[in-house]
């Protein structure tokens, strides 16, 4: 478990150092002042002072980091101190370069992760293709084949080999599924699917449909920037189907993993070794970037769309509001990160 923790603590380090970076290189490119560039929140562990003034910490809790940027302050009094190099002096392109490149930094890491990963183990295929099927389960009784083509499930286009355990993972698997299903020769058709009620070695009674799904792995190093940007293209295509289902109830709030669950998930991965942890570092820094994204109080969205608000009215929200607005929504994150870690530690007994 120690080694699990340090794990944990190394990938969530190295996401938080990316993002965080992003934030810090643009805001250094574009002339604004960095107070404190931090990894980990809490008490100071250590710190060096720069020469431009600019502080770098480490500090004691290792989950999260910032960068505390000039202008930030609601003062106009200090905002006089630093004029010119205030983030509000810059303009509306450059303070969303600043606010963006932090996302955009953990896309890129995660594209150079899986990048790496098809160079070194081979690049798993994307397409959503059935390696094979379960004798006596529904899919092989329904006429299902190895080598077909799954291109729908319940209505939902699939264009890659996640996608079908994406889908499978949102429906009801106490009803039928149907399946689009594209066959070696070319032809199309369909499967209406009714899963099989099992029970695991555990007791846990779960559906089966009888189908395995495992990548053919391809090597050379443009099929590997292709399994990059597809793989990617595939883990943001889960995120906005997972985000859009907490609203319609094909996820419930209890699925959700906080720093808990995802100490469980590497304790889980590490067994499988390096190749698992790099992908799953890359899925938490897309998932990062994501999350950060969203147009909420707090977020890195929340603030580019305040941007947006300005480009349109033609002058800045009263920075007391946005303060304000961003303090009640980093307060429901704390409340949401509280609901779901005691979720994940229930899910330990």
């Amino acid at each position: 478990m120690i080694l699990t923790i340090i794990l944990f603590i190394l990938i969530l380090g190295l996401i938080v150092l990316v993002h965080e970076g992003g934030h810090f290189i643009f805001a250094k490119l574009t002339g604004v002042h960095v107070y404190e560039f931090s990894i980990g929140m809490g008490p100071l562990l250590a710190k060096k002072i720069a020469k431009d003034k600019t502080q770098y910490s480490i500090r004691w809790i290792p989950i999260g980091g910032y960068v505390s940027l000039a202008g930030e302050e609601i003062s106009e009094e200090e905002r006089k101190k630093t004029k010119g190099s205030n983030l509000q002096d810059k303009t509306i392109l450059q303070r969303f370069m600043v606010m963006f490149m932090g996302v955009g930094n953990n896309f890129i890491f995660a594209f150079l992760i899986l990048l790496l990963i098809g160079l070194i183990y081979g690049a798993p295929s994307t397409t959503p293709k059935i390696s094979d099927v379960t004798a006596e389960y529904p899919a092989a009784a329904a006429g299902m084949e190895k080598g077909d083509i799954v291109t729908g499930i319940n209505g939902h286009k699939v264009t890659y080999l996640d996608d079908i355990s994406l889908y499978l993972t949102v429906a009801d698997l106490s009803k039928p599924v149907k399946f689009d299903i594209k066959k070696a020769n070319g032809t199309k058709t369909f499967y209406t699917i009714t899963p099989k009620k099992v029970t695991d070695e555990t007791g846990e009674t779960k559906y089966a449909i009888g189908i395995v799904l495992k990548a053919e792995t391809q090597r050379g190093f443009f099929k590997s920037i292709a399994y990059a940007f597809k793989e990617e293209g595939a883990i943001f295509k889960q995120m906005f189907v997972v985000i859009g289902n907490l609203f319609t109830g094909g996820v419930k709030m209890n699925q959700l993993s906080g720093p808990v669950g995802i100490v469980s998930i590497v304790d889980q991965t590490k067994a499988v070794g390096l190749g698992a942890l790099l992908s799953l570092t890359a899925l938490l820094s897309i998932n990062v970037g994501v999350i950060n994204l969203l147009p909420f109080p707090a977020f890195d969205g929340g603030r580019i769309l305040f941007l947006f608000i300005e480009k349109i009215k033609g002058s800045p929200v009263d920075p007391k509001v946005e303060n304000t607005i961003h303090t009640i929504g980093f307060g429901l994150l704390i409340l949401l990160m509280i609901y779901v870690t005691f979720n994940d530690i229930l899910k330990l007994f």
